[in-house]
């Protein structure tokens, strides 16, 4: 239990490498700084230390304007704010009707269908009594009657006359609407801040209103139906013919910082419909009212089919206002940014840009590879390649087959080769250290009887372990163990002595055996392998542990083979 609490009072924290070099040490500092410019013009520009609120919005509108028009069959008419305005469609919107098809004095009673495909009879027959759909004036007597001196239709019981035209006059009645103004009143609130606020601004008086012009002053309230459809875009007197849907929009994007408050509202102008898509299917906007009259007892009534624009306004904003707590948040979200200098330059690093030796000690340094217990990496070299292989081991073919995992540069271990360099003129030559790559001048070994498949060298014995299958050629050549080096370097007993010395001072100067043996083993890795990588355990090719054995054999006859840290 104890030991479980002495856990709580550990601390880890992560393990840094300091690179010391000008170059990185500019280039971090030089993204450092981008990095934060990019954070602050964002911050600035996008205002991230405001706490936001979103607006609350009301919209009234005032029309203004008359006109005199020539209607057929009713002479001069004269429009009024009352006559064109219509029913509110809905919220925060207005119709003003620009052009009309208007059927006088109808009555109820009996009169002939217009006609139509469906509705075109030759006799009663032809005819249901009580039919009807929504297309329709009215409910069917059965009856088939005259419509005109060509066609008969089937009679129905409806406001007759039924209203026969369909397709509104051009140009439009109302087109003297473009003058039209209207008063848009928006008042705003936002909640969170307690703040309220109207389009029209305090200093907006109404000596300024009645005189201001959108022209002129982007905040006056009043507009000109004309001036709202060239704004969106489109021409008023194609407009009015059938209708449309424009969308009036009013931004507010505010400020409510103490030294650059600034809450003032922008509108801007679109159409809403699909006047395109919409050209051969119930194309603009229309609705149908009429005015009842009664003469001689009789109630009659004028049918009044409507076009017009109708005037959506939409309001759309938010507030801002500072808050720490909001700056904190953001400058804890952008601090993430920093780790793409990382990441950049250990990119870098791992580019041709840096040389193999520089990432390689890069990567030790920063990266420890941990194996699993299960799985053995053994690390091999071959004498006609410069890299080292590593490769997992394998119960079901030779090593000398398996397909490596990475290949690696060879890093020199230069402390052994330097104390075989101290001894080697003790033996009375100096032969030259060069590795043997190639094959030179000498033949080609034939392969002999009896050696095996996976030995590409010709001194290879068989063994019955897969992960001792290794040759020390990777293609067909001579062995390592003739190269003039072997034997100084490997198998000489005066230098294997001396590096035995160097560790044990005080033990016996001869050697057994075994630790010859060992030692030898231990100068081929040196030599051949250097410093293999951390986890991984160097493989010596069979040809060279026949030579070692032969030379420093065991006593007993009994070798351990092949044993993986």
């Amino acid at each position: 239990m104890s030991c479980r609490l002495l856990t709580l009072c550990q601390y880890e924290t992560n393990k840094l490498v300091r690179i010391n070099s000008v170059r990185l040490g500019s280039l971090k500092w030089t993204l450092n700084v981008v990095i934060l410019m990019f954070i602050c013009i964002m911050m600035l520009w996008n205002k991230q230390y405001q706490e936001l609120d979103p607006v609350v919005s009301s919209v009234t509108a005032k029309l203004k304007g008359v006109a005199l028009t020539q209607v057929p069959g009713l002479g001069d008419v004269v429009w009024d704010v009352v006559d064109y305005s219509g029913p509110a469609q809905e919220k925060n919107s207005f119709f003003v009707v620009t052009n009309v098809i208007i059927t006088k004095n109808q009555k109820q009673g009996k009169c002939a269908e217009v006609p139509r495909e469906d509705k075109v009879c030759q006799t009663d027959k032809d005819c249901s009594k009580g039919a009807w759909d929504q297309h329709s004036h009215g409910v069917q007597t059965g009856a088939c009657v005259k419509f005109d001196v060509r066609r008969k239709t089937c009679e129905v019981s409806a406001w007759c006359p039924v209203e026969t035209r369909s397709k509104p006059p051009r140009p439009a009645l109302l087109a003297a609407a473009e003058n039209f103004t209207v008063l848009i009143k928006n008042n705003i609130r936002f909640p969170a801040f307690n703040y309220v606020r109207r389009n029209i601004l305090p200093q907006m008086n109404d000596a300024y209103l009645r005189g201001c012009h959108r022209g002129d002053d982007a905040l006056c309230p009043i507009f000109r139906l004309g001036d709202i459809v060239h704004q969106a875009r489109e021409d008023f007197a194609v407009l009015a013919v059938e209708g449309g849907v424009i969308g009036i929009q009013i931004n507010w994007d505010c400020n409510l910082d103490r030294l650059m408050e600034r809450c003032l509202p922008k509108y801007s102008f679109r159409r809403l419909d699909e006047k395109e898509s919409n050209r051969t299917l119930y194309p603009g906007l229309n609705f149908r009212f009429a005015r009842y009259h009664s003469e001689n007892g009789v109630e009659m009534r004028t049918l009044y089919k409507a076009f017009g624009i109708r005037f959506d306004v939409m309001v759309f904003g938010k507030a801002g206002k500072f808050s720490f707590i909001q700056l904190v948040v953001y400058i804890g979200s952008t601090l993430s940014y920093y780790a793409l200098t990382t990441i950049f330059i250990d990119w870098l690093i791992g580019t041709s840009c840096y040389k193999m030796e520089a990432q390689q000690n890069y990567s030790e340094r920063k990266v420890e590879s941990v194996q699993d217990k299960q799985q053995c990496i053994l690390s091999v070299s071959f004498v006609d390649e410069d890299q080292l292989r590593l490769v997992r081991k394998s119960r079901k073919k030779s090593l000398q087959n398996v397909k490596p995992l990475s290949v690696l540069p060879r890093k020199e271990n230069n402390g052994s080769h330097l104390k075989a360099m101290l001894e080697l003129p003790k033996q009375g030559s100096t032969p030259k250290l060069t590795p043997v790559n190639g094959h030179g001048s000498k033949p080609l070994p034939q392969r002999g009887p009896g050696e095996p498949a996976w030995c590409l060298c010709g001194g290879c014995s068989s063994t019955p372990l897969h992960q001792e299958e290794l040759c020390c050629r990777r293609s067909r050549g001579p062995c390592i163990t003739s190269s003039p080096l072997f034997h100084p370097l490997v198998l000489s007993r005066p230098l294997l002595e001396a590096l035995l010395r160097y560790r044990d001072p005080l033990g016996d100067p001869a050697g057994s055996t075994d630790a010859l043996r060992h030692c030898a083993y231990e100068q081929y890795i040196a030599w051949r392998l250097g410093v293999p990588p951390a986890d991984s355990h160097p493989v010596v090719p069979r040809c060279c542990v026949d030579k070692i054995r032969a030379e420093f054999p065991s006593l007993d006859g009994d070798y351990q083979g092949f044993r993986p840290r």
